[in-house]
């Protein structure tokens, strides 16, 4: 069934899901959230007929070496996905997905979408099609991923919600316990935040502006608006080591 929210792809949009195709992203990641739990937990809201009107092809896929990008759209900042396609481990550090840091240098050619609006029937109009002449490849799969699962508004209406009273488990816990969970800050936040919560992508982390609460709930439900995920797929207790890591590390045993 049609859904109303969902609107073709801009001429950037289209442009880089051509390059997706091309550059074969498909064969690792799929475009489709199945309706089970599991998948419903980890990627978003099921995928719907509908959001895939004006794929033509579909990009569902069957096989996943790579995550599942039906709902990647939103859940990052722009800046997140340039570093990460130029540099994936960068950004996710135990990835094996390739660099693809040279679509930054290949020019779009605004010819090539007047074909495509032939046999495609999107409206393009001469000033969206001029538009692409400063554009470059990185821009175009960029802007296609962040176009994904946004065709409804699935977020705010999936918001996480926490289950339980907020109470940190590890409140006694020394310095030196806490320094151990640095990798899973690595893991999980330096990316954003750098490696000494200085700040990059994301904003610089100062661990006595926020109570634990407050941190606990920033890490499990995400912000949405910011570009932040939600971790609450870590679970409870790593947020929480997360939470100390983050309000604890720079200071002395006592907190």
């Amino acid at each position: 069934d049609r859904i109303k929210t969902v609107t073709p792809y801009t001429a950037l949009q289209q442009e880089g899901r051509d390059i997706y195709i091309r550059e074969g992203c498909n064969n690792c990641h799929t475009q489709t959230v199945r309706p089970l739990v599991a998948e419903v937990l980890r990627y978003g809201d099921y995928s719907k007929s509908g959001e895939f009107v004006y794929d033509r092809p579909f990009l569902w896929g069957s096989k996943r070496t790579g995550p599942d990008l039906a709902r990647i759209g939103g859940k990052y900042p722009d800046e997140w996905h340039y570093k990460h396609m130029a540099s994936p481990r960068s950004m996710v550090p135990r990835t094996n997905m390739p660099a693809y840091a040279w679509l930054a240098d290949n020019k779009l050619d605004p010819r090539e979408i007047r074909h495509k609006m032939d046999v495609l029937g999107f409206p393009y109009t001469e000033e969206e099609i001029q538009g692409l002449a400063d554009k470059t490849e990185m821009d175009a799969i960029v802007a296609y991923l962040q176009k994904l699962g946004t065709g409804i508004p699935w977020r705010k209406a999936a918001a996480t919600t926490i289950v339980g009273e907020l109470k940190n488990p590890y409140a006694h816990v020394d310095r030196g316990t806490i320094m151990h969970w640095k990798t899973l800050y690595e893991a999980n936040c330096a990316a954003c935040h750098g490696k000494n919560m200085e700040g990059d992508i994301g904003p610089e982390l100062d661990g006595s502006a926020y109570g634990e609460k407050e941190l606990f709930e920033i890490i499990y439900k995400g912000l949405p608006d910011s570009g932040m995920p939600s971790f609450s797929s870590l679970g409870s207790d790593k947020d929480w080591k997360l939470v100390n890591y983050i309000k604890y590390s720079k200071q002395g045993d006592d907190h």
